[in-house]
């Protein structure tokens, strides 16, 4: 199964992010032309909260009219730092629809069936998110991809509060080199006024806000 790579940041507010989106360098990698989109996050699970027992999210994203599912595992035991964070990662297309038959055969599918046992999904919370995206080149070579979100945090129609996160994602795992390569990234945004290294999801977090506790 795939394995989703990254430094995860929290910013005090949006001026690191813009600071970000100005910035023709991170330490020694070139970043790419912004790309800015509007995006809607809405995370499920079952009524009984069978993804989050097993510590898996599902989320619906959509974007430009197309929505994907995500599904994200428990992040693997032994991350060194706050920043640094690995964990399964199976997509494939999908629709609005929360009942995951209207879907596209994928793996992913399958797996959220398995996981779910056949219970109904429904709606745990969206995130209504601006997304600015910067491609991230070392020595040439294409490493990741940069991204400065500014979140709303919704249940209901209600806003509960806003999150400001950047993320930066190794297109793939990589070997020691990607990782040591991407410590050393890590460190120039650890380096940058207003951000903080962050262990916690967005979902996590927008749990945090939202005042509900989590498996």
């Amino acid at each position: 199964m795939p394995t989703e790579v990254e430094a995860r940041f929290a910013a005090d507010g949006p001026l690191p992010l813009e600071a970000l989106t100005r910035a023709a360098r991170l330490g020694p990698a070139v970043l790419g032309r912004p790309r800015t989109a509007d995006e809607t996050d809405r995370y499920l699970d079952t009524d009984d909260g069978a993804l989050a027992t097993a510590r898996w999210a599902c989320r619906l994203r959509t974007r430009d009219g197309l929505t994907r599912i995500s599904l994200k595992g428990p992040p693997e035991a032994g991350d060194r730092d706050d920043w640094h964070h690995r964990r399964p990662e199976l997509e494939g297309p999908a629709t609005e629809e929360l009942d995951p038959s209207a879907w596209p055969p994928s793996s992913a599918r399958d797996l959220l069936d398995r996981l779910r046992g056949g219970a109904p999904l429904r709606e745990r919370l969206r995130l209504v998110q601006r997304r600015t995206e910067r491609s991230v080149t070392l020595d040439g070579i294409p490493f990741g991809t940069l991204t400065c979100d500014q979140v709303r945090v919704e249940r209901e129609g209600s806003a509960a509060g806003d999150l400001h996160v950047v993320e930066l994602e190794l297109h793939d795992e990589g070997g020691a080199d990607a990782r040591a390569a991407l410590e050393t990234l890590a460190g120039a945004l650890d380096f940058m006024p207003g951000l903080r290294p962050e262990p916690r999801t967005k979902l996590e977090r927008a749990l945090d806000l939202l005042g509900e506790s989590r498996p």
